[in-house]
């Protein structure tokens, strides 16, 4: 008989009608690799974010690190990394980004209804996270269309320093999709944390690293909806797949689960 590959049942994928406290908190214990949503956001709502940013220029992650480019509307904290730490060049380039999203001139704030929809269920509900107790960055609308390569998020890592004024004991990537394409823009998961070894899979000058550095581990992949917002562990290793046919434009930012209980965000 052939052999059966093994799997983990906690690497999974959970789809429910609204993130709640039993599945987010199943997200942070490792019971769930995703929990997604759909019909998070209406097609109106959908339709009207994404008539606004058509009307915008996207501007792109630092091409340096950032290959093959990733357009995005919006400031990003990882342009403005120095040292192990958070660049001034940060909160300067905030402030156009508030007066960008302003100018927008929508009938509600988007981020503020994902945060508030997020932690409807949450005891300790949902907040923008601070530094320095200046409030960071609500989030960024951002448009992989040549996909992302393979990565993993972790503040923790990433950082010298706690990044947020409270310290953090998990983190999860948000992501509200509001335009799909008919073929591509997967998000792929591989049940793979990094390790001190898989430093020598990461590209030169990159974000990124070589897809050798996942081979053999157990993966899921995951097709996006319009409308359906997507909650992953961003500590697995994860890529986006490049988009076939349309734009896939999605509303994005980390959320952080604090020491204090509370869900924190930040772009």
């Amino acid at each position: 008989m052939p052999r059966v590959a093994p799997h983990d049942p906690f690497f999974r994928v959970a789809t429910a009608t609204a993130f709640t406290h039993r599945l987010l908190s199943g997200l942070a214990a490792g019971r769930y690799a995703a929990v997604r949503v759909p019909g998070f956001f209406s097609p109106e709502r959908c339709a009207e974010v994404l008539g606004a940013l058509e009307r915008r220029t996207f501007d792109s992650y630092g091409t340096a690190r950032v290959q093959p480019p990733v357009m995005r509307f919006g400031v990003g904290i990882s342009d403005h990394m120095a040292d192990g730490g958070v660049a001034d060049s940060y909160w300067e380039a905030l402030e156009g980004h508030d007066r960008a999203w302003r100018a927008l001139d929508l009938s509600f704030d988007p981020f503020a209804v994902c945060r508030e929809a997020l932690g409807a269920h949450w005891p300790g509900g949902v907040a923008v996270g601070r530094r320095g107790g200046r409030e960071l960055g609500d989030g960024v609308a951002r448009e992989p269309n040549q996909g992302f390569l393979v990565h993993f998020d972790d503040a923790s890592r990433e950082y010298t320093e706690d990044l947020l004024d409270t310290p953090l004991i998990g983190q999860f990537a948000f992501n509200l999709y509001l335009s799909v394409p008919p073929s591509g823009g997967e998000t792929v998961l591989w049940r793979h944390r990094w390790q001190p070894e898989d430093e020598a899979y990461r590209l030169p000058a990159s974000y990124g690293y070589d897809e050798a550095v996942v081979r053999g581990a157990e993966s899921l992949e995951i097709t996006p909806c319009a409308g359906e917002a997507l909650l992953i562990d961003p500590r697995y290793f994860h890529a986006v797949r490049p988009s076939r046919g349309a734009r896939r434009v999605a509303l994005g930012f980390a959320v952080g689960l604090a020491s204090s209980g509370q869900l924190v965000t930040w772009a």
